[in-house]
């Protein structure tokens, strides 16, 4: 039985009556009472009563610390966030669900982070899912059936390094946690279009924080992927440049209305010292000095990531590859990020690069041109290995015609 509404078995029956009346206290504090929203809760907790339970006073406690109820009328995000967090309602699928883009590519994650708090994005995101299910309320109403999860598209044209920042990765894990934690079943599939080569190893960093019943939801399309999304979406409910016939009233295939687009965050929204990052290490460099860290990368196309900052005044920074054979460091390197000046001490910096070839990878913190004042610098470094699984379906206009799920 699949435990929703008209499909329980009797012992799933017994138990939703069994949950009903332990929550009897806190009903007047939910979006909804009916069996439809209660069994979700259910379902997410493999029908455990006090699992389910447990979940569901969290959630209360909270909506309550959120100010979930008055979220759409009493706040708006940032102007910042309002005009670069990319992505927005559009149409409805077949079945009459919303229909829910994620512009990838153009998103600025660490201009946004800069530019506002954590708390305000993830403010933004329980906004949206609360207006995404006050529209499947208003869907059940108009078509008399229930209406209860979004599908969502993912759009992932030009996801690249930048959306790989520690930070961010950080802060989109604490947004899928609350999802999962306070928005059971409330995703019916996830499509995934355009992805790059470099999308395994993106779900490898933020797997962890999905549900296995989320997580086969997930499904990734091939070159065929405007013909997928005809068959989940009416043509004129898909924007045209998803392959549809929707566009703006002014006929933008694009449905800028409805849809935002976002880009680069300018340096005049950035806030100093709106973020802050805890390091691993730190090390005093001395005036004149400079400071190695050396990684042996021994898988092709791994990425190395770092983050820093300084105290006080700017630092030096570059990276070289040697051979194995060289113990000092000089002999024979090969630069490949030239040595800079960086403002770390103003906006901590964060950096990731693709190594192509195994080798011994060496970060240098350059003080060699300070004659009078030694550094102290705060660092993390991370080796990220390609993805080890299978990878996700083919994405791209000469993808063969097959699609995969997510395991």
């Amino acid at each position: 039985m699949s435990g929703r509404v008209g499909d329980l078995s009797p012992k799933q029956a017994e138990l939703l009556s069994e949950f009903r009346e332990r929550i009897q206290d806190i009903l007047p504090a939910l979006p909804a009472h009916h069996d439809h929203y209660l069994l979700r809760w259910l379902r997410a907790r493999d029908f455990n009563v006090s699992k389910s339970e447990a979940m569901i006073r969290k959630h209360v406690e909270f909506r309550r610390q959120m100010k979930v109820d008055s979220i759409i009328s009493d706040w708006e995000p940032p102007e910042v966030i309002q005009k670069y967090v990319s992505g927005g309602m559009c149409g409805y699928d077949r079945e009459g669900s919303p229909v829910w883009y994620d512009v990838i590519g153009p998103l600025d994650p660490k201009g946004l982070l800069l530019s506002a708090t954590k708390q305000d994005y993830l403010k933004t995101k329980i906004r949206h899912t609360e207006m995404l299910h006050r529209e499947c309320r208003r869907q059940s109403e108009k078509l008399g059936k229930n209406v209860e999860a979004i599908t969502l598209i993912y759009d992932c044209e030009g996801l690249g390094l930048k959306h790989m920042w520690k930070p961010a990765i950080e802060a989109y894990g604490e947004i899928l946690t609350m999802f999962e934690e306070n928005y059971p079943e409330g995703l019916k599939r996830v499509f995934l279009i355009k992805a790059p080569k470099l999308f395994p190893m993106v779900y490898n960093l933020i797997k962890h924080f999905l549900s296995e019943e989320t997580k086969q939801k997930i499904v990734i399309l091939g070159g065929n992927w405007q013909e997928e999304l005809q068959k989940q979406v009416d043509k004129d409910q898909l924007p045209g440049i998803y392959g549809g016939s929707l566009t703006d009233p002014d006929g933008d295939p694009r449905c800028r209305t409805m849809i935002n687009y976002g880009g680069p965050v300018p340096k005049s929204y950035y806030v100093r010292d709106s973020l802050k990052v805890t390091y691993d290490a730190s090390v005093s460099i001395g005036r004149g000095s400079v400071f190695d860290l050396e990684y042996d990368i021994t898988v092709p196309s791994s990425i190395l990531r770092w983050q820093f900052a300084s105290d006080g005044a700017d630092i030096g920074f570059g990276v070289f590859t040697r051979s194995r054979e060289d113990d000092d460091g000089d002999g024979g390197r090969r630069q490949v990020l030239p040595s800079e000046r960086y403002n770390a001490h103003l906006v901590p910096e964060d950096q990731s690069l693709l190594c192509p070839h195994p080798g011994v990878y060496v970060l240098r913190f350059d003080n060699s041109y300070s004659i009078l004042q030694s550094k102290r610098v705060s660092y993390s470094v991370e080796v990220l290995p390609p993805s080890l699984g299978p990878t996700p379906g083919p994405a791209g206009p000469h993808a063969p015609r097959a699609n995969a799920r997510l395991q």
